[in-house]
């Protein structure tokens, strides 16, 4: 469960399906596919993910936008807003939900991923707190971080996925993996998403 976690929701099933297929191709791991409002909130109830695909338009409503109030009022996570509908009277709404990106179909594969690799990285660079350093983290913790752990924390703060983080540091996916367990471990989080927000609670 250390890859990068996405719930997808999407009320149209095969695109939500072409969008899981593409996200499998690298090391994202899909979370839940939700198709409806209920659905989503559920999922959101039981894990946070560390990143959302979120169609604006849900049966016919614009069930999209209330869902992302929600995010930012209550689980902090970086989402991106897919929509077959790019009308003014419609952006005007989105876009003071703050979204990390905004994705109009039919889209390419490529226009997924960069959409999602310049969210996270956004997203990480506005969560890092401003004294993230190994001595400060370690005054706060009972179990103390490696320095390698600490390594992995910066990674994650650049919005590298666990293979860019192996290629980086010269080991192997499942070094980072290693890594990135402990790191939860000692944070007492589930995903990159929370440890952000432990962090930013922790030293600010």
């Amino acid at each position: 469960m250390a890859n990068i976690q996405v719930l997808i929701v999407e009320d149209e099933p095969l695109i939500a399906e072409d969008i899981c297929e593409h996200l499998s191709n690298v090391d994202y791991s899909v979370l839940a596919i939700a198709y409806n409002k209920s659905q989503a909130l559920k999922v959101l109830e039981q894990q946070i993910p560390d990143m959302i695909l979120l169609d604006i338009n849900l049966g016919g409503n614009l069930d999209g936008i209330e869902i992302a109030h929600l995010i930012n009022q209550k689980y902090q996570v970086p989402f991106i807003f897919l929509t077959s509908y790019a009308h003014k009277s419609i952006l005007d709404q989105a876009k003071v939900t703050w979204p990390m990106g905004y994705i109009v179909k039919p889209f390419s594969e490529k226009d997924l991923f960069s959409s999602i690799e310049i969210a996270l990285y956004n997203f990480s660079q506005n969560a890092r707190p401003h004294n993230l350093n190994l001595e400060r983290i370690n005054q706060v913790l009972l179990s103390p971080l490696t320095e390698k752990e600490f390594q992995a924390l910066q990674d994650i703060y650049q919005g590298l996925t666990n293979k860019q983080m192996a290629e980086k540091q010269f080991v192997t996916v499942n070094t980072i993996k290693t890594h990135l367990k402990n790191l939860y471990d000692k944070l007492e989080v589930g995903s990159r998403s929370e440890a952000m927000a432990k962090l930013r609670n922790l030293i600010t």
